[in-house]
Order: structure tokens, then C-alpha cells, then sequence
């Protein structure tokens, strides 16, 4: 199947070249190259990624492949990804104030997310048949676990309640840390931080996900403010 891209690089190359300051900062700043870059052209683009050769003021050119992570899936994610990676390498150099988030928002997807934690405990840690809790019935909690019963006695899938326990602190305690790096750049409030924080302990990867999809979006803003 022909690239959705690498069909328009020419395209894409002379349109560019309206943009020398873009392409300056993707070398300088994805490019990883030190030094004082003058110029800088884009050769060639496709859905792995660009070429851009650039040239530094002592006179020396080169070449530098910068990658899309991930890969572009059509020709419609060029203008929003190249405008994402814009202000993000902008940012990185220090011409542009990294983007500020002073609202929390549970993302839809943390539903489906609560669910499969219901189901993670429910079916992989039920407790023994007639145990009670509290005042309630052992009758009740046998009928309300006995599914959970039913699917453990047919493929033999359980773990004690500490084990389920120490693997969900484990993984969600590493995407609560990853939130935390991400609040401390971009996040504005404690009362903000702390939702974003405390909704990653129990709810993980729609919430740091999303908090990045917003960081992007203001991003994109404010590069097509500038303009």
C-alpha cells in the first residue's frame, strides 16, 4: 500500500518552506543538534517521519531524521501532528511558556476503566463461600459472589485479595508517579493537582492520557494563535 504521506512530500516540502523558524526548531530541538542553525529545509516526509537538512553558521550541512512516535495513520494527521511537535519543540527551547491546565475532567473512558477494576477484584478475589461481612446474610454473599465462584472453580484464575492488591498499587502507583511529573509541568492548582493525582491512584491510564491529549490541544492553540 503506497504511503499516505510520501505521496504529498512535495507537497508538503514547498509548503514548509514558508516556515524556516519550524523547521529550525524540529532540527534543534527533535534533531538533538547543538550549535547555531541558520537554515533549515524539509527534503522529505512520510508516516514514519520528515529529513530536514539544515545549516549551521560555520558553513557545515547535514541531515537529520526526525521520527512521528507514533506514525502517521493518514495524510489528515500531518498538519495537527507537525503543529503539536511545533509548539512542543518550541517549548523545549524555551521560546514558548509550556501550556497551562487549571481544570480537572474525568475522561468517558475512566468508566469502562472502574469497570474492568470491578470486574479484576470480583472475579479474581472473591471471598471464600460462607463468609459474611458485617451484618449481611452469608446467603446474600454467597448468591452475589457465586458467578465470581462459578468462574474460578471453571478455569482455576484467582489471586488473594493482598496479591490483587500489591499488582494494582504497583501498576497504578507508577501512572499515579507519571501524573505527578506531568501535573508539576503543566497543571495549575493544588486542588487541580490533586484530582488528577488521586484519580490516577484508583482509575491509572484514561486519566494520564487524557491529561496529555489537553496539554497537546493547548499546545495546538497556541501556536495558531502566534499564528
Amino acid at each position: 500500500m503506497p504511503d499516505p504521506v510520501a505521496s504529498k512530500s512535495g507537497f508538503l516540502c514547498m509548503y514548509m518552506k514558508n516556515h524556516p523558524d519550524t523547521l529550525v526548531a524540529y532540527v534543534k530541538y527533535f534533531g538533538k543538534v547543538e550549535g547555531n542553525v541558520l537554515t533549515a529545509e524539509m527534503s522529505s516526509i512520510d508516516s514514519k517521519g520528515m529529513t530536514l537538512v539544515y545549516r549551521l553558521k560555520s558553513g557545515q550541512s547535514n541531515t537529520s531524521r526526525v521520527s512521528f512516535d507514533p506514525p502517521l495513520s493518514g495524510y489528515e494527521e500531518v498538519k495537527p501532528r507537525l503543529l503539536s511537535m511545533k509548539a512542543e519543540a518550541q517549548e523545549g527551547l524555551g521560546m514558548l511558556k509550556a501550556p497551562q491546565i487549571t481544570t480537572f475532567r474525568i475522561p468517558r473512558t475512566s468508566v469502562f476503566t472502574g469497570i474492568l477494576l470491578f470486574a479484576y477484584f470480583y472475579f479474581l478475589t472473591p471471598p471464600a463461600p460462607d463468609t459474611t461481612f458485617l451484618s449481611v446474610p452469608v446467603t446474600t454473599v454467597n448468591t452475589f459472589f457465586s458467578p465470581a465462584h462459578a468462574f474460578r472453580n471453571a478455569t482455576g484464575l484467582g489471586l488473594s485479595f493482598r496479591t490483587a492488591c500489591a499488582i494494582f498499587c504497583t501498576i497504578h502507583g507508577a501512572e499515579t508517579l507519571y501524573t505527578w511529573s506531568l501535573c508539576r509541568q503543566y497543571v495549575k492548582g493544588t486542588i487541580v493537582t490533586a484530582a488528577y493525582v488521586g484519580s490516577a491512584m484508583t482509575l491509572g491510564y484514561p486519566i494520564w492520557t487524557d491529561l496529555k491529549r489537553r496539554v497537546q490541544q493547548k499546545r495546538i492553540e497556541s501556536v495558531m494563535k502566534v499564528e
